[in-house]
């Protein structure tokens, strides 16, 4: 299951324009973030609080400076009459620079360095913090661009680790730098060699670039105006480019979900379900004079509007298709995340379709990854819901994606079997006998193997396929509890890192849950052998 991934560049060609310059900041040499950073990690934040405070808080400031609380009137109008507005604006220039110092003494200490191995960051000023991350352990890479880091054009550069609070976030840099460093630790991890990669950059170069300055050049004024436009052409461009890079990705999505779509899949769910019980017994509670229900709930009413917005505009614009360096997933309006997850970091994959969802066919994927990237996912739902709502097709498009090795006709069969079969079919399935702990979904409840994974059924209400990549597999359970030991059935759990997936097969017969057991823990020992997935650049 280490196909080249469908609709990307090939690998191994000249570099962009973008991943030449940031070549230059994986040198091993320590670099400085974007100078706006101060800023952007809190520093705007900070002064409108200030401002608020100060606003709030200027009579009583004033009066314990003039030492007069009683003087009435404004307090500027106070400062005036004594003739203090030099030392007012002199302490108003004061903390400005103290606010401007601590926010360049933070920028100055906070610094990073990309070797041929890891990604490092020190930061803090008083107490110091080195956190590092092994180029062989990362499980993703994800760009985000908040609103107001856009309009500086500036990026979050979010290194997804394996491990236990192991991610390292470079916030902020410049948005171009933050895409080509985002290639350059990709091609690093993926087992290219140095000498490979600077023979690229070296043919790349060969052109050279024209020699000498052009003759007549404008004037400083004409030079400043065509900075600003300049400036400004970027920004705009930036807010309108597509979230997948046409440099590294295809330039149309695999996946196109229509907004009417999203907002359907977000009045179908489980929290829509909840409000609507929530408002009819508001409504009981105000008809039999208990107003008091209608004052507690009315906040918590509107906020479910927020609610809704915040998961419709997270997943608008939403993209996905395949680099030679991973699936490239992208989202959002006016805050972006672009997220890259490379081949062999996938552990565990679940096709799900909650019962409201039924009769407009739709499905959504998730997907177990060894690291979680601290930024929201589509539909503002954790990173891992790849694909947060689609119809079959879409489906098949994404795990052809995920999945490379299941993108044959066969196992496409497979699939469609395992998301709306109703059993009694070439899956192996439970017993009639487990219909006395599975009355509705035995005849669903099964699995089959193909060639380096094993694929899981269940669920009546809420069907679910899970897709186990048995290279990735951690562990292996075999469970029979006493009322399974009566009725002669059995439960395997098969281990991977944490995250929404679960893959577990209850209500097996128990012979089969052996040979289950048996196949699947010498299938995964085979696999685990011979993949290099996680080293796919040098079979590429």
């Amino acid at each position: 299951m280490t196909e080249p991934l469908p609709g990307g560049p090939l690998p191994g060609g000249p570099l962009s324009a973008v991943e030449r310059s940031a070549e230059r900041f994986t040198d091993g040499e320590w670099h400085r973030l974007h100078p706006a950073t101060p800023l952007l990690r809190g520093g705007i934040v900070f002064i409108a609080v200030l401002g608020f405070v100060l606003s709030n808080l200027r009579e009583r400031l004033v009066g314990f400076f003039v030492g007069a609380p009683d003087y009435g009137g404004d307090p500027l109008d106070e400062i005036y009459n004594r003739g203090w507005e030099g030392w007012a604006l002199l302490g108003v220039a004061v903390v400005l620079i103290l606010c401007l110092g601590a926010f360049y003494l933070s920028w100055r200490m906070h610094t990073f360095r990309i070797t041929g191995d890891t990604v490092e960051v020190r930061s803090g000023i008083l107490f110091r913090t080195q956190r590092k991350a092994r180029l062989d352990r990362i499980q993703g890479i994800n760009v985000v661009r908040p609103l107001i880091a856009r309009l500086f054009g500036a990026a979050k550069l979010d290194i997804t680790a394996a491990g236990h609070d192991a991610n390292l976030q470079l916030a902020y840099l410049g948005s171009s730098l933050a895409d080509g460093l985002r290639s350059d630790v990709l091609r690093l991890a993926s087992g290219v060699r140095a000498a490979e990669a600077q023979a690229r950059a070296d043919e790349s170069a060969g052109a050279g670039a024209p020699d000498g300055a052009p003759v007549g050049a404008p004037g400083a004024a004409a030079s400043r105006t065509a900075a600003v436009g300049d400036l400004v052409n970027r920004r705009v461009n930036e807010f309108l480019a597509p979230e997948l890079d046409p440099n590294a990705a295809p330039p149309e999505s695999v996946v196109k979900i229509p907004p009417l779509r999203l907002l359907g899949s977000l009045l179908m769910s489980g929290f829509t379900v909840f409000v609507v019980v929530v408002v009819a017994l508001t409504a009981i509670g105000a008809a039999t004079g208990w107003l008091w229900l209608a004052l507690i709930v009315l906040p918590g009413l509107i906020g479910s509007a927020s609610f809704y917005i915040n998961r419709l505009t997270k997943s608008l614009r939403y993209s996905i298709a395949g680099t030679p360096d991973g699936v490239r997933v992208g989202f959002g309006l006016l805050s972006t995340s672009n997220e890259t997850l490379p081949p062999g970091r996938i552990h565990a994959v679940q096709v799900l379709q909650p019962l409201l969802w039924r009769p407009f066919g739709w499905w959504q994927i998730r997907i177990n990854t060894a690291g979680h990237s601290r930024e929201k996912g589509a539909a503002g739902q954790a990173n891992t819901t790849t694909l947060p709502v689609g119809d079959a097709t879409d489906v098949e498009r994404v795990l052809a994606l995920i999945l490379p090795g299941l993108a044959t006709e066969e196992h496409r069969d497979l699939i469609r079997s395992g998301m709306t079969s109703r059993g009694r079919d070439d899956w192996t399935s439970s017993p009639r006998r487990a219909a006395w702990l599975r009355p509705l979904s035995w005849q669903r409840t099964g699995y089959t193997s193909v060639d380096g994974a094993v694929l899981l059924r269940h669920g009546f209400v809420w069907r679910q396929l899970v897709i186990v990549p048995l290279a990735r597999l951690q562990s292996l359970k075999l469970e029979q509890g006493p009322i399974d030991r009566l009725l002669g059935l059995a439960e395997v759990d098969f281990h991977t890192v944490s995250g929404p997936v679960h893959p577990r097969l209850a209500a097996m017969d128990a012979t089969e849950g052996i040979r289950l057991f048996e196949r699947a823990s010498a299938d995964a020992i085979a696999a685990g052998r011979s993949d290099r997935s996680h080293r796919w650049g040098e079979s590429a």
